[in-house]
Order: C-alpha cells, then structure tokens, then sequence
C-alpha cells in the first residue's frame, strides 16, 4: 500500500438489545466460564456461551453479549436483557427468529431494538425486578417444579410482607450477600418488596437498582423463618441492621427465582416492560 493512502475505515458497528428469555435448570448460571468461542473445559454450559453462540452464527462473525443481570445456576430469567455490537445490519425480526433458531429449546429471544451506541444492558438500567415462588403445600409440586420452591409447613404471607418491608430503601445488604459476593459495597437501594399469596402460591418480588451474590434467596431464606413463626416481624429488621450473614436465615433453593429484567429510562425506546 501507498505510504499516502489513508489507512482503512474500520467497518461500522450495530448496537442491538435482546430480551431473551429461558429456563436455567439445565444451565450453570450466565456466565460464560471461558473465553469467548472457546469451549468451557469444565463441561458445564453456560446461558452466556449459548446465546453468544447464536448470535455470532447470524451475525457471521464473533460476538459477545453483555447482560443487565447475571443469574445463578438453576435461575430462571423472563425479560433478561443484552446487548451486542454486530458488523452487520439486519431487521429486527431477522435477529429474533434467526438466533432463536441456533438456541436449545430452553432460551429463545422474544425481541430486539436497534439501541445507540452509549446504550450499555447493565449500566444504563435503574433498577432490577425477581419473584420468588413457594408452593405451600403439605404435598411437593410434580408440575412446574422446576419454577417453584416447596416449603410444607403453613406460611403467614402477610406477616411475611410486613416483616420484608424493613428492608426497604438504601441499606447496607451485607446480611444478605454470600461471602463469594465480589460486589466492591453491600450497599442497595431496595426500592420495593411485596410478598402476597394466590391459593397455594406465595410469591416474593422484590426490585432493587442492584443486587448483591444471592440477595435475594437469601432474604426469601429469613422471611420464610418469619412465615413459620420460627422468628419474630421485627427479626428482618435486626438482621439487617446487624450486618451478620451467620445469623441469617439459610439460602432459599434457585428453583423458585425468576430474573423478571431491568428497567430502563424511556430515551432508549425499549418496550415497555422494561421501561420506567
């Protein structure tokens, strides 16, 4: 080449956002566990190598996703969402039916939006959504058991909601947090929990601009010990306030949580069930 010529343009770049959906039973969390296009040497897949797998093939070229929240083995996600960069344009409709069409039955995409490109999946959202569901029962689930906690004893859901409400607004978490936790602080804005239930169905949903490793199992963990009457309303509270994750009620089982998705401010123009 010329010493003259000018050197060439990169290749423009594509910023997408997916909302993916899937079942995490058969998935060790998120996270990929290797380089991206690498197999993972631990046998163990991943949702994160799936759906980079899936996109990247229709994209033609390698990609990596970033997530808004990542999920723990076995946790399922209704609206996660991602975003991309791809060298390559295509309809909206072309990423969903096309990557979903490279993903196992247990993930697909149920939309995507052209994004610019400062939009950032994990650092543009204001907050984060889970539900917790128990089956309270004195038989467990045969149906949907892969979506539900059991607990066979009787639960006081409303005393269990008033508990959960000592929780609310910005607290130090670290009661609640696993001691793998690597977030820098344990401090969260907890923006609201309501525990309700419907027939047999006691549901936790809690939202947060942020969670820490297991924050929410752990506190469905404390507030199940209210539900039996093992511990007082006022418990949640001292638990909070004392900062010892030894003296907290036990991890709640991953079958139960759903990833409900982010929320975004409406300047991205998502759809609205992930928008403010």
């Amino acid at each position: 080449m010329d010493e003259l010529d000018p050197p060439a343009t990169p290749p423009a770049r594509h910023r997408y956002a997916l909302g993916v959906e899937y079942d995490g039973s058969e998935f060790s969390g998120w996270q990929r566990l290797s380089k991206p296009g690498e197999p993972d040497l631990r046998g163990e897949a991943t949702v994160q190598a799936a759906v980079e797998a899936a996109v990247s093939f229709v994209a033609g070229s390698r990609v990596e996703v970033v997530c808004a929240g990542r999920t723990d083995a076995g946790v399922h996600a209704s609206g996660q969402v991602v975003h991309f960069d791809s060298p390559v344009q295509r309809d909206p409709r072309g990423w969903v039916l096309g990557v979903t069409s490279r993903l196992p039955p247990s993930v697909c995409v149920r939309w995507c939006v052209p994004v610019a490109p400062d939009f950032h999946a994990r650092f543009s959202a204001r907050s984060r959504r889970y539900s917790y569901r128990i089956l309270n029962r004195a038989v467990r689930p045969a149906l949907q058991r892969q979506y539900l906690s059991w607990e066979r004893r009787p639960l006081d859901a409303a005393a269990m909601h008033r508990a959960a409400q000592a929780l609310v607004g910005e607290n130090d978490f670290s009661a609640f947090r696993t001691v793998h936790c690597q977030a820098a602080h344990a401090r969260r804005d907890l923006q609201e929990i309501v525990v309700r239930r419907e027939g047999d169905i006691v549901e936790v949903q809690v939202q947060a601009n942020a969670f820490l490793h297991h924050m929410v199992r752990n506190i469905v963990g404390s507030l199940l010990m209210v539900g039996r009457g093992e511990q007082g309303e006022p418990w949640i509270g001292e638990l909070l306030a004392g900062r010892d994750r030894t003296v907290a009620g036990p991890t709640a089982p991953s079958a139960g949580l759903v990833f409900l998705g982010p929320r975004y401010p409406a300047q991205w123009r998502l759809p609205a069930e992930v928008t403010l």
